[in-house]
């Protein structure tokens, strides 16, 4: 009878116990409160970065002052056949616009960025950026010729 009564009080004192744990874990739950980030870095599209020459085959390249509008047509051709599935003149897109991209880059970053967009991700912290700013689309590698890309890149010349 003792061991009863015992064993009553005791089941009954746990069922306080939990009562008061389940309390205070209300007490203690913690509040959510909503903040905002605020956007101060810059877009990696509208970032202005002329000395970094990115990574890859291109380490130096010195255009002419004038255009080489041969060039500039056949660059045309290749950037309509290979690029405009992405890139679209004087707007945002798949990819980034082209036009006035000079202003903006290095000529060597774009040749590279061209020729080589899996290693200028991995190895170049603003094509990584521009990755992230275009919701993870990696730019396609259209295995284009030296010749080619530079073609490409005199018609961007063309296009300010």
């Amino acid at each position: 009878m003792i061991s009863f009564a015992f064993l009553a009080l005791s089941c009954s004192g746990g069922e306080d116990k939990k009562e008061e744990k389940s309390k205070v874990k209300l007490k203690s739950e913690p509040t959510t409160k909503k903040v905002e980030k605020k956007e101060t870095e810059q877009l990696a599209s509208l970032t202005v970065d002329l000395t970094n020459k990115g990574v890859g085959p291109v380490s130096s390249l010195d255009l002419p002052e004038t255009i080489d509008q041969g060039m500039a047509a056949q660059g045309k051709d290749v950037y309509d056949r290979m690029c405009l599935a992405c890139h679209r003149i004087g707007k945002k897109f798949i990819g980034p616009a082209p036009n006035g991209i000079l202003e903006r880059r290095t000529p060597e970053w774009v040749m590279n960025m061209i020729l080589d967009p899996e290693g200028m991700v991995k190895n170049d912290p603003l094509a990584k950026k521009l990755l992230i700013e275009f919701n993870g689309s990696p730019m396609a590698n259209q295995n284009l010729t030296e010749e080619e890309a530079r073609a490409v890149l005199e018609y961007f010349r063309t296009l300010n």
